[in-house]
């Protein structure tokens, strides 16, 4: 998208040997590869849907403002509206001549209605037209994005419900480290996912700025009224600086940051429904609808969808990686190499808008192996945290004291190649005369359980007092949507 070669006047329609809209002081044509390389609208077509809300707004804040006359605005919007049922109705012709988004709407005007459509761009540029359009569409993407947040958060907390009770190992380099519940694992993933939303959120708020009417880069002498395009548009309030407003991409840079959090968060996940799912650990078992088969191994079962979101996560941090690296050394205010800016931010939002409702999916569907879980719950002596707490609690050893302890209690359940509680008593009090059978209870992995309740603890009752209040939070947020 390039800056106009005349900022506030009517441009002339297509004519001579170009249809382009600012060929005025150009007498040659351009190469066939600067054709295809200056052409955006390959992936710029997307934004149709605000470009024209955009001349819209445009349009009857021009009329309103006596800059155009009532039946020439009456023309724009009814051509506006006829380019508009083209293209969903796949009838419009689309063309690398016309560069863009924007041009392809005025040079089609200019066919339905003849010279009021020059009007339109009045008082306007592509650069503040290309920045609004852009904002607008990133805007309905992260409301796209919340609904599907919003589904993912509900799956996670209506599971974790149903696993409140159930134990597994609690991991620590991936290693046993003490025995936790699921469903406190999967209200892990609630409070990170529901950070990924409150940062969509931020950023929605915060790029909800309309650029319209900034023009080229320095406003307009035309007496325009940009709050009242603003409004129109749902925008907050207009940008307050006229070269930010068309030269600012933090929006665009804070929608794929927000992406690649929200996809590293994803992939950890399905990391986990990857690793769970082996035969190793047997711990899930993903239904056929987000499983692949092996055209060799037929016993194969494929945790394929996991692994996908997984692997896209790399395309999403690829693509705040490009935008960044791309606006890095740019001045103020537009220069082409920001047509480099909507591939990155379409392709991210594509991805999220696959990887959360398939998340969503196996979450929703996968079958629990509680007795696996529970069978390793207890592996790697992952009550001995507990034994040393008791012996502080109890004994009342400095801690490090009774780490050093239980660091040989461990030694003795490894030589003898069996779990804390399989330790008989009389083992025990061979190493700490002072321990007594109270102690044994400790060594149980549902005890050890359920008497982690401080605050943000395992233990179910905790866990469903989480779920409750999530469910409420969710509710509420529903409603306030």
């Amino acid at each position: 998208m390039t800056e106009d070669a005349r900022d506030g006047d009517a441009q002339s329609p297509p004519g001579g040997n170009t249809e382009r809209l600012w060929g005025g002081r150009f007498s040659g044509g351009f190469a066939d590869i600067m054709e295809r390389i200056n052409a955006s609208i390959d992936f710029d077509k997307r934004l149709y849907v605000q470009d024209l809300a955009g001349s819209r707004a445009h349009c009857n804040m021009l009329v309103a403002q006596g800059i155009i006359e009532a039946a020439d605005g009456h023309e724009i919007l009814k051509g506006l509206d006829r380019i508009e049922a083209e293209i969903e109705a796949g009838a419009f012709e689309f063309t690398p001549a016309r560069e863009d988004i924007h041009m392809h709407v005025e040079a089609r005007l200019a066919e339905l209605i003849g010279p009021a459509a020059g009007r339109l761009h009045t008082a306007r540029s592509r650069n503040d037209q290309v920045a609004t359009d852009f904002r607008l569409w990133v805007r309905a993407a992260l409301d796209e994005l919340d609904g599907d947040l919003a589904d993912l958060l509900a799956a996670l907390v209506e599971r974790a419900e149903a696993e409140a009770d159930t134990l597994m190992p609690g991991f620590t380099h991936l290693q046993s480290a003490q025995p936790v519940t699921l469903g406190h694992h999967l209200l892990a993933y609630v409070e990170m996912f529901a950070r990924d939303r409150n940062r969509a959120r931020d950023c929605r708020a915060r790029l909800n700025e309309s650029p319209l009417g900034a023009a080229a880069l320095a406003g307009t002498s035309f007496p325009i009224d940009r709050r009242a395009t603003a409004a129109a548009l749902g925008f907050a309030r207009p940008a307050a600086n006229s070269l930010d407003a068309v030269s600012a991409r933090d929006f665009a840079l804070e929608y794929l940051a927000v992406a690649s959090i929200l996809s590293v968060h994803l992939s950890r996940l399905a990391e986990e429904l990857v690793i769970w799912s082996s035969a190793p650990f047997s711990f899930v078992a993903m239904s056929d609808a987000f499983s692949t088969g092996s055209s060799i191994m037929p016993q194969k079962r494929n945790p394929d969808a996991a692994e996908l979101v997984r692997g896209k996560t790399g395309r999403v941090i690829g693509d705040l990686n490009a935008l960044l690296v791309m606006m890095k050394g740019l001045p103020l205010t537009y220069s082409k190499d920001m047509q480099e800016d909507k591939e990155p931010v379409f392709e991210a939002r594509d991805t999220l808008a696959l990887t959360v409702p398939a998340m969503r999916g196996m979450v929703g569907d996968m079958t629990v192996n509680r007795a696996a879980m529970a069978a390793l719950a207890g592996a790697g002596h992952a009550t001995a945290t507990d034994l040393a707490d008791w012996m502080v609690r109890t004994l009342g050893l400095p801690f490090r004291e009774a780490h050093h302890v239980t660091g040989r209690i461990v030694a003795l359940a490894d030589q003898r190649g069996v779990e804390l509680a399989a330790l008989p008593l009389a083992a025990l009090r061979e190493i700490e005369p002072r321990l007594n059978e109270a102690v044994l209870g400790v060594l149980r992995v549902a005890d050890s359980v359920a008497s982690r309740t401080s605050e943000g603890g395992t233990a179910p009752d905790n866990v469903r007092a989480e779920v409750a209040r999530w469910r409420s939070r969710l509710a509420g947020e529903g409603e306030a949507g």
